[in-house]
């Protein structure tokens, strides 16, 4: 296994949590936000940009590198890490969000899922088995059980059957599980009702899995107090010493709330996908720079941010080239988006390490929201 876990200390007046890993010599910090490469790549970002925003964890997508270019591909060209030139660790999801987003409940069956394929409508069956035999063959560091993600709004009893047959693929594909180099995580479900969270969290751990996500809390429109919630249910039943992740999460406040209740790691095509759409993160909340009060604004994005977009360019630049449809807008935007999001998780890491994160949350709550935040 290429790296380990290391729990260092819990901040004294929550469940944060302090810790690293080890990974090319390179000491990794937790807690952390990880940017999604879904294709291999983060959205118009080179990986020395992405070093340079200083990126741990990058997260790719099983489901998509299985259509194109095909896990057969990756693994002749010696896996993800050669394949995109990354020599940071990377995390694979397992397909399950993309292939539920993607089937009817009745495709659902013990042995596994049938959809179509999003790119040409032919008929895909992907099974535990086969999305951990994908994922050794991708050979990231990081990989993930086969899991139902059911919306939040699924009633108890469908949650229920739903919980109990991810329970039984997550030992299945355990069993196959044939990457020495690999980390497998197990995904606790359970939407919002308490002792399913108990009960998948609890039977998930029997397993025995190298770290363990919550998953099924950014799929349905839920309510911030509900994603808080889930994880609240949750986090009880999950070892000290393993990692913890939230997945499918990133908006600003609830990476701190998520840190809060004792979440390590997150990822979120949040950062790049505002990107692509002209906004930008600030510690004053989110902007829209496609606003005609940026055409002459010659002041970075933001002015306390190190990342190459705000230190070499004005928001009345990155607006004409937003407003002209050059991907170089959409590029910079996701640097400081980006950037945003690891400064803020190194901001909070300083915090835990001062005992003081419930101020923090509270500060950033009075900058970013203003009045606005319930």
């Amino acid at each position: 296994m290429k790296f380990k876990y290391e729990l260092e200390k819990v901040e004294k007046n929550t469940k944060a949590r302090l810790g690293y890993f080890m990974y090319n010599n390179r000491k990794i910090e937790t807690p952390m936000f990880m940017p999604v490469g879904t294709q291999a790549t983060v959205k118009t970002l080179a990986p020395e940009e992405l070093k340079d925003v200083n990126s741990g964890i990058i997260l790719a997508n099983t489901y998509h590198l299985w259509l194109r270019p095909g896990e057969d591909i990756v693994n002749q060209a010696g896996g993800l890490h050669k394949f995109m030139n990354w020599d940071g660790p990377i995390l694979t999801d397992s397909g399950g969000y993309q292939v539920f987003s993607l089937a009817n409940p009745k495709d659902i069956s013990e042995e596994g899922v049938k959809f179509k394929n999003h790119l040409n409508g032919d008929s895909l069956f992907l099974t535990p088995e086969k999305s951990i035999e994908i994922q050794n063959k991708l050979d990231s560091d990081i990989a993930m059980s086969f899991d139902e993600c059911p919306p939040a709004s699924a009633s108890y009893e469908y949650m229920e059957n739903s919980i109990k047959r991810t329970i039984r693929w997550a030992k299945r594909g355990k069993e196959v599980h044939s990457n020495p180099n690999q980390m497998l995580f197990g995904i606790v479900q359970g939407g919002y009702f308490k002792d399913l969270r108990k009960y998948s969290a609890e039977e998930t751990v029997k397993i025995g899995f190298d770290g363990y996500s919550i998953g099924g809390v950014a799929n349905d429109n839920e309510s911030k107090e509900d994603m808080y919630k889930a994880i609240d249910y949750s986090i009880p039943y999950l070892p000290e010493d393993k990692l913890r992740y939230l997945m499918g999460v990133g908006e600003p406040i609830d990476l701190i709330e998520g840190v809060i209740r004792g979440i390590d790691i997150f990822d979120c095509v949040l950062p790049t996908r505002l990107a692509r759409h002209g906004h930008a993160f600030t510690l004053n909340g989110k902007i829209n720079l496609k606003n005609a009060k940026y055409k002459n604004d010659f002041t970075p994005i933001s002015t306390t941010c190190d990342c190459y977009a705000c230190k070499n360019y004005t928001k009345a630049y990155i607006r004409h080239l937003i407003t002209s449809d050059e991907t170089f807008g959409q590029r910079l935007l996701s640097i400081h988006n980006i950037r945003f999001l690891i400064k803020l998780m190194e901001d909070i890491r300083e915090a835990i390490k001062n005992d003081n994160i419930l101020e923090f949350r509270d500060n950033f709550i009075k900058s970013y929201y203003g009045d606005k935040y319930e």
